[in-house]
């Protein structure tokens, strides 16, 4: 058995052990194509926030076609933009897997200067106006930020905000704002 199945029964293995959270559900930059990363500005962790977005384009349901969506977010904010990378930390797709964006170590630019450098971007691809994402992508987020935790890239009393809390914008959705609100680290 590989892939996503294998990762998650491997992570629960380690979890029931005692061993800490798994952060193999994490799809690597290499492994959905990412273009090679021009961002060097590191974050200084543990970090206190998280801000929650979306992408507000298409939605994806599969790993290869959320490799594709990913490529597409980076190829627009890179080839488009002019950025020096995709703008988010993490994408996360509704196949349940997140793909690394500029992952924990490098200041995304998904919400201005202010937030940028104290805080992780993490967008989840689609639009969340209308429709929540599939649990399985909330539960992607939620192991996400268990990574986090354990590998102090966030401090325990971590915040989440929605992209609308710190910046004009419809971002991350009406429903899946309404959807981050529940969860236990939310803060507006």
């Amino acid at each position: 058995m590989t892939g996503p199945r294998a990762a998650l029964i491997a992570c629960t293995l380690l979890a029931l052990l005692g061993l800490g959270a798994c952060c193999s559900f994490i799809v690597p930059r290499n492994e959905w194509g990412a273009l090679a990363s021009k961002c060097a500005e590191r974050l200084q962790h543990p970090l206190q926030y998280v801000v929650i977005s979306h992408t507000a384009g298409s939605t994806c349901d599969s790993p290869s076609s959320c490799q594709q969506q990913a490529r597409n977010v980076q190829h627009y904010h890179v080839r488009t933009k002019d950025w020096c990378d995709v703008a988010y930390n993490f994408l996360i797709g509704e196949d349940g897997l997140v793909y690394e964006g500029r992952g924990w170590n490098i200041k995304g630019a998904h919400t201005g200067p202010t937030w940028n450098p104290i805080s992780i971007g993490v967008t989840f691809m689609g639009n969340y106006m209308e429709r929540v994402p599939p649990q399985r992508a909330i539960r992607a987020l939620q192991n996400l930020l268990e990574c986090g935790v354990t590998n102090r890239f966030l401090r325990p009393d971590y915040e989440i905000k929605g992209h609308r809390d710190v910046q004009q914008t419809l971002s991350p959705g009406d429903q899946l704002y309404r959807l981050i609100q529940l969860l236990p680290h939310y803060r507006a």
